[in-house]
């Protein structure tokens, strides 16, 4: 196993490179997370009319993320499936679910909100609009759709009512993930060393994903993650949309029945 693993490095993933390609492409949105961009990435991105937007995982973050000149704030909760997008890596800071700082943030922030984190059907959605969302971020929820990459073994997981567990034993910084070997062998007392433990797994991470071995790769899934659907990803956008409208129709009956 250790001639599987990589060698430890630190580098910034192409950052120059990739605010060139965006310069270039010029998309709607610019979404990011690991931190808030300067003022001066942000404001060169916007003069090229892209919007920006920055996650966070604490209300603090959401004010930081304002002043920096963000158009609109991605909360993240800790229900979220893989990355915590947070700027720090410290997951204590980072515990609120959804809802609670949807509420929270809204409160600081007067922005647009994302709402990421636990929603995999139209009920959550629903849920995340009426509590100050503009907008619903879906990521576990098209995992098993027949576009996405993700490997056999790592589906058969997310089909399970299975529990999920943060951890930073597979890239040195705190993701959400189902529970498997790896994860219980080397949580504890995993380091704080992002990209660098990436680069000492990702080589057995690799391997173990050829050999179909789901007890020795990443399983990224979100707490709701049973609720994913096999189903082509525009059916499933379009499906979460319909259920979401209905159940606002329900609810708006329920709190007014004589309508």
């Amino acid at each position: 196993m250790l001639k599987a693993l990589g060698q430890p490095r630190a580098d910034d993933d192409d950052w120059e490179r990739k605010l060139e390609l965006l310069g270039e492409a010029r998309p709607a949105v610019a979404s990011f997370t690991f931190g808030c961009p300067d003022r001066s990435v942000i404001e060169a991105l916007q003069w090229n009319e892209i919007a920006v937007w920055i996650t966070v995982t604490n209300p603090d973050e959401a004010v930081q993320a304002r002043h920096a000149g963000a158009d609109a704030i991605v909360v993240q909760g800790v229900e979220a499936g893989g990355h915590r997008g947070g700027f720090r890596d410290d997951p204590e800071e980072s515990d609120l679910g959804l809802l609670a700082l949807l509420r929270v943030v809204a409160s600081r922030v007067p922005l647009p909100l994302i709402a990421s984190g636990g929603i995999a059907d139209g009920a959550a959605v629903a849920a995340v609009l009426c509590a100050g969302a503009a907008a619903a971020q879906i990521g576990t929820a098209l995992m098993l759709a027949p576009e996405a990459g993700t490997p056999e073994a790592h589906r058969e997981q997310l089909r399970k009512s299975a529990p999920t567990r943060l951890t930073r034993a597979f890239t040195g910084r705190t993701a959400r993930g189902i529970v498997n070997r790896f994860m219980v062998e080397h949580g504890e007392g995993a380091p704080a060393g992002y990209p660098e433990i990436h680069h000492v797994t990702s080589p057995l991470r690799a391997a173990a994903r050829r050999r179909g071995d789901a007890d020795a790769i990443n399983l990224w899934a979100g707490q709701a993650h049973e609720l994913a659907q096999e189903l082509p990803a525009g059916e499933i956008v379009r499906r979460l949309g319909a259920e979401a409208r209905a159940v606002l129709a329900e609810v708006g009956r329920r709190l007014d029945p004589g309508r």
